[in-house]
């Protein structure tokens, strides 16, 4: 996540009336307090309801007008084999709309944000939102951590169990969602749980069938965006390269200044070159074509222009100590299950390149042993292919990661894959064309169970039930560590 590690995504909280937040919660009927007796369970606070829930305590409650929100632990087994090795506490969090309204599970496939924040399908359906911080995360981790614990099968599971446990509460239709490693989560969740969800929307997923055959990306990198604008990306990526002597002087400053180590990937030299390679990918996975016009003139740029267009798009903190510990858990499922992509840069001759695309297990500490298992990622793609119903892929023609997007087979029904023109790593519905952005609405309305009429009888007429606010909805692109990209 390069540059990625410093732009996490983070949500504007605004802070409205308490009165506001407690319009959006149920409270007991006239004929009950007449009588004197207890709230029926349908009527109580919301907030007793899910702290009702064994497991489940409150960490923080955060007012938004029509919404209550809250920041939560749930207790999950270190093992779901074997509940007996122990627990964890794993953050969730609740946006609370109506019991009556269906719920989006939202995961990113990383930490959670503790401020509210709907994702698009949670706006198309006017619904409520579950978000959960995927196990190992801090502060979402077993202590001890027992990394062997950390695998997509043990995430699914944590998921199915919260969805269990909230289901009694949120009665109506489930979604599920996340964007790149939460899309790749969703999808897992459906495959391992493939009952409990009622639609899955997966954003801009990464589908690396064979870890050892990549040469989908170097297809898309050589045909990406114009020519003009490639050229230009490759001068620079490969000039930093040529100019190593003087910008690794920089970056040796840079690190001193900033208290950076470089323990985990092996030194300075070998950090510089990963930020370097990461350079033209990080740029279409966040930038758009227009944005080429900011990339300087390789043959005219000063060091410090180089320095910093590198800087700006790939982030030289990234592969710092400090920059790779808080996302250990996702280069350990990289190069466990996952898959990285290697790609090959023909732009740069041999011996400017000393490692070349630096696998996972270069950016997880030793002391963490780490076996890749070969039949993980070809399990989901194979049942994607002969099983899957009720699933929207979308993907962004410029990103990257759509080059190896998950497909369809003769058994997958009512599910589909769309690629959003132009758009990088943040593609989503809104950004299709017009019969594919209104039918993907109008399947999620269906799968949700809350399509108007006019809606079933034609999808043209899809739009979202609820309005664009301004505070809630607006968000970054999906930003993560890149597998390097």
């Amino acid at each position: 996540m390069r540059k990625a590690l410093r732009w996490l995504l983070a949500f504007t909280v605004l802070i409205g009336m308490a009165s506001t937040a407690q319009a959006a919660t149920a409270s007991p009927t006239l004929d009950t307090a007449r009588a004197g007796g207890p709230p029926s369970p349908e009527a109580a606070d919301i907030k007793d309801r899910l702290l009702s829930i064994p497991g489940v305590s409150l960490i923080q409650e955060k007012p938004y007008p029509g919404y209550r929100y809250f920041v939560l632990n749930f207790t999950q087994p270190v093992d779901h084999r074997d509940p007996a090795k122990g627990t964890f506490q794993q953050r969730i969090t609740v946006l609370h709309k109506d019991v009556s309204r269906p719920t989006v599970f939202y995961t990113s496939g990383y930490s959670v944000s503790t401020n509210p924040g709907r994702r698009e399908p949670t706006q198309i359906v006017d619904g409520n939102q579950v978000s959960m911080e995927y196990r190992f995360f801090t502060p979402s981790r077993p202590e001890p951590a027992d990394w062997s614990k950390l695998d997509i099968w043990q995430a699914a599971s944590d998921q199915h169990r919260i969805f269990t446990a909230l289901k009694a509460i949120y009665p109506k239709k489930w979604i599920s969602t996340g964007g790149s490693k939460g899309g790749m989560t969703a999808t897992y969740y459906e495959r391992f749980y493939p009952r409990d969800m009622d639609g899955v929307v997966a954003y801009v997923a990464p589908n690396d069938v064979v870890n050892d055959e990549d040469s989908a990306y170097d297809r898309f990198f050589a045909t990406v965006g114009t020519k003009e604008c490639r050229d230009r990306l490759n001068a620079v990526q490969r000039e930093a390269l040529v100019r190593r002597e003087p910008l690794e002087k920089r970056y040796a400053e840079y690190a001193a200044a900033e208290g950076l180590t470089f323990d985990t990937i092996g030194g300075l030299d070998r950090a510089y070159e990963a930020v370097v390679l990461d350079y033209v990918w990080a740029f279409w996975q966040y930038s758009l074509l227009s944005d080429c016009d900011s990339i300087p003139d390789a043959k005219s740029a000063t060091d410090e222009e180089i320095w910093t267009s590198v800087d700006t798009i790939s982030g030289f903190s990234a592969y710092a100590d400090q920059g790779l510990a808080a996302y250990t858990p996702y280069y350990y499922q990289a190069g466990t299950q996952l898959g990285a992509p290697t790609i090959r840069f023909p732009h740069i001759e041999r011996q400017y390149i000393r490692y070349g695309y630096q696998p996972p297990r270069d950016f997880v500490p030793r002391d963490i042993p780490m076996r890749f298992q070969q039949f993980a990622m070809g399990d989901v793609d194979a049942w994607v292919r002969h099983h899957a119903r009720h699933m929207l892929f979308v993907y962004g023609q410029n990103d990257p990661w759509g080059a190896e997007p998950f497909r369809l087979g003769h058994g997958s029904k009512d599910t589909y894959v769309f690629t959003a023109p132009g758009m990088n790593h943040g593609a989503n519905v809104a950004g299709l064309v017009a019969d594919e952005k209104a039918l993907a609405t109008a399947r999620i309305l269906d799968w949700a169970g809350v399509a108007p009429a006019a809606v079933k009888a034609d999808a043209a007429q899809a739009k979202p039930l609820a309005r664009f606010d301004a505070k809630l909805d607006v968000r970054d692109v999906e930003r993560e560590p890149t597998l390097h990209p």
